[in-house]
């Protein structure tokens, strides 16, 4: 049972919303079923079709339970005992001490990219805030045991995405997991943790530190109830919720059997974009992501190439720091670029007139000019005047 006077996370936090006890019977009823064993998000869907809400689901009789595809005799009994088994209001408490948000897959604020893949949880307890513009994420996975290569490669790719305004979405392991949570915050742009276990228990323990830097600045997420301990079943479980809040799920370095597979291989089957980051041949951990390649996997270098892959997708979605990319190589601009790329328009626009809006030296107008140039987002129309692509 659970403690209802446990606090795992501190109530000092002032970036964590508050949250009240929900009183609405339907959710109340909704988290009981979750908590029966036996009852996944699948068999929850056939009875919620059989008797329209949980509350009748619970009330339902013996024969009529059993008449629903997939329900036995021992789940009947389970159904019809919940109550005298299940902790609810102990869970209730704990969420509202931890400011954990108990959100129905019916509600508005529910992700819709999740309500697209088949077995999408029924419930999800969250601590911190999923926002609308977490429907434009991409996830990244890989290896607990990553090298030091892999975990650079991590922090700079979602530092890059989380600049373009692009969620990064992980598991919160050990090793890529942690590195890409990591350089999103570094971004200071919006990162989610979904967990294999329940929010009562920061696994690996030793990111509890990261744990509350996501929760204010992103959020954890968990299909399992708070006092769930982490069991191996439980994380390639939760790997579908991972590669369907994305729209693409990118793994960074992963042995040929590895969970980081399994969520690619969950991403393809729901539809979603699969992409890998090479690695060397010789090396165990590039393994599976070379395979991947192989079989079709989009190949990814960097920030770039992964925006190239969403296409319009991601074009016109605001930076971490309240800018619209237009094109993929804008992510990887430094400050003066950008300064003397805004001063440029789709119409021809004069050197003087950059040099006068940008306040920049002449000469260091003129340099940038020619790196904008390489890096195709300009066109030099004269020696006086050019426009954006």
């Amino acid at each position: 049972m659970i403690d209802p006077q446990s606090m795992l996370f501190g109530d000092g936090d002032n970036a964590i919303p508050v949250v009240e006890l929900p009183t609405d019977q339907a959710l109340i009823d909704r988290l009981l079923l979750t908590q029966v064993p036996g009852i996944g998000p699948l068999i929850l869907t056939k009875l919620i079709e059989a008797f329209d809400t949980p509350s009748e689901v619970l009330a339902a009789s013996e024969n009529s339970l059993r008449a629903v595809p997939g329900v036995g005799p021992k789940l009947v009994t389970a159904i019809r005992h919940a109550a005298d088994h299940v902790d609810v209001l102990g869970i209730l408490q704990w969420c509202k001490r931890n400011r954990v948000t108990i959100l129905p897959n019916d509600s508005a604020s529910y992700p819709q990219a999740l309500l697209e893949i088949p077995d999408a949880p029924p419930i999800l307890f969250v601590r911190g805030e999923i926002l609308p513009q977490d429907e434009m994420a991409v996830a990244i996975v890989g290896t607990r045991h990553a090298s030091v290569y892999g975990r650079q490669q991590a922090e700079r790719i979602s530092y890059g995405l989380a600049k373009a305004g692009i969620t990064v979405i992980s598991g919160m392991a050990r090793g890529i997991d942690t590195a890409a949570h990591q350089g999103a915050l570094d971004a200071g742009g919006r990162t989610l943790a979904v967990f294999g276990c329940g929010l009562g228990h920061i696994y690996p323990p030793e990111n509890e530190g990261l744990a509350k830097a996501i929760a204010a600045d992103g959020a954890l997420i968990s299909e399992y109830a708070p006092n769930a301990s982490p069991r191996g079943g439980m994380f390639p479980q939760r790997n579908r919720i991972i590669s369907g809040m994305s729209h693409a799920t990118l793994v960074i370095e992963a042995p040929e059997r590895s969970g980081s597979l399994i969520t690619a291989r969950t991403a393809g089957e729901q539809g979603r974009e699969i992409m890998a980051l090479p690695g060397n041949v010789n090396s165990r951990n590039s393994q599976g992501t070379n395979l991947l390649i192989r079989d079709g996997a989009k190949l990814i270098r960097n920030v770039e190439d992964i925006l190239e892959c969403l296409g319009p997708l991601a074009r016109g979605v605001p930076t971490a720091d309240g800018r619209e990319i237009r094109r993929p190589a804008e992510v990887l601009l430094n400050e003066r670029e950008l300064q003397v790329l805004d001063c440029i328009q789709t119409v021809p626009t004069s050197i003087d007139q950059i040099v006068t809006e940008s306040k920049l030296a002449v000469q260091n107008v003129l340099a940038t000019i020619s790196s904008l140039e390489l890096r195709k987002l300009i066109r030099r129309l004269s020696s006086q005047y050019v426009s954006r692509v």
